[in-house]
């Protein structure tokens, strides 16, 4: 049950307040409470009130038909508002609710008081829902935002191409030159030619020496 002094801090109209309470009690959601109700005071007559009602999910808009008969309600979610603010003027101020979309929605001669309180909640609770919007959006994408792997790509080491077989060079060793004995004629020969050079013999001892053992053969 919603306590009704709560909203007549500010010289509400009463009657206004108890009419319009008993309707919106009924028409809260749960986890939605009221914050603040102002209501219209026309300069001449202020039988029939407008009443403006701020919860911390929507604005109420409460305006009398049928001369006090019925009430009709309309009410706009936090997420469909853009701003609010109001304007003072010589009776009392505007409140002025700018949504998303379609025209602004006003009302006049709200008393100033009211009308400045009325602007705080709505304020406060418009801002509470757009940081609320904000936190959620981060939320998502820091969810939806995977890590980015870097894939390092290896450096292929070097392949090492196949030598060719090569079979180890044979060491060559130069042949040995056998040395055949020499016969008697040459040992003649050679013995006959060591005189000469000594010159222990003349040439034609030598000459004639030779052709001896030449013709010996």
């Amino acid at each position: 049950m919603i306590l009704i002094d709560r909203f007549l801090s500010d010289e509400q109209d009463p009657k206004a307040v108890e009419k319009v309470l008993g309707k919106l009690n009924d028409m809260l959601t749960a986890n939605e409470e009221l914050i603040y109700m102002a209501v219209q005071k026309k300069p001449a007559v202020n039988l029939l009130p407008d009443c403006i009602a701020v919860s911390n999910k929507r604005l109420f808009y409460c305006e009398p038909g049928n001369f006090g008969i019925t009430m009709n309600f309309k009410d706009i979610s936090w997420k469909s508002i853009k701003e609010v603010s109001f304007k003072e003027e010589i009776f009392g101020s505007k409140f002025i609710c700018v949504p998303l979309h379609g025209e602004n929605i006003i009302t006049e001669y709200i008393p100033k008081v009211q009308a400045r309180k009325l602007y705080q909640a709505a304020y406060e609770q418009l801002e509470n829902f757009k940081e609320q919007q904000r936190q959620a959006d981060l939320e998502d994408r820091r969810s939806t935002t995977s890590p980015v792997t870097v894939n390092t790509v290896a450096t292929p080491e070097p392949i090492e191409e196949p030598q060719a077989f090569m079979p180890p060079a044979a060491s060559f060793t130069p042949p040995v030159p056998v040395e055949e004995p020499e016969d008697e004629t040459t040992l003649k020969l050679r013995k006959l030619k060591s005189l000469y050079d000594k010159h222990l013999i003349t040439q034609d001892e030598y000459e004639a020496k030779k052709a001896d053992i030449l013709d010996s053969l």
